[in-house]
């Protein structure tokens, strides 16, 4: 059995979604030793997220943004914790409702994703900055 991990920053991006898998990819070769097994990509921030989702149309990712940004708005009056900003709270809650990993099976030195997935930064933040990634690759 084979580990690698390694630790990224991404440069800062825009609030929204941004597909960042061949970032990911290429930021661990080592994945093309690994035959069957496991890759775990993990954000460590709490206003951003990982998910995966449609990797062809951007439409998907602007649909994203304008749906959760309905589904949780900002300046609600019971929100306390906004000591960063309007976007503070939301952007936590956007967080731990998407998620802040992704675990993708590897076969023959390749993400097993699907034709249409691709792996989404969440960005929640007006201005978020850089954000740091753990990519993870096990397996024989």
């Amino acid at each position: 059995m084979k580990f690698y991990q390694k630790e990224i920053q991404l440069p800062a991006h825009t609030r929204g979604y941004h597909l960042i898998t061949d970032v990911l990819i290429e930021a661990i070769p080592e994945l093309s030793e690994i035959k069957t097994g496991q890759f775990q990509a993990f954000i460590k921030h709490t206003s951003a997220s990982l998910t995966i989702n449609e990797n062809a149309d951007p439409t998907v990712r602007m649909d994203f943004e304008t749906h959760i940004n309905n589904m949780i708005p900002e300046n609600m009056p019971y929100y306390k914790h906004d000591y960063e900003g309007v976007d503070d709270m939301p952007a936590h809650i956007k967080s731990s409702m998407l998620g802040c990993q992704v675990q993708i099976p590897i076969t023959d030195g390749r993400l097993s994703l699907g034709t249409w997935q691709g792996i989404y930064l969440g960005e929640h933040r007006n201005y978020g900055g850089r954000r740091k990634i753990v990519i993870t690759v096990f397996g024989e």
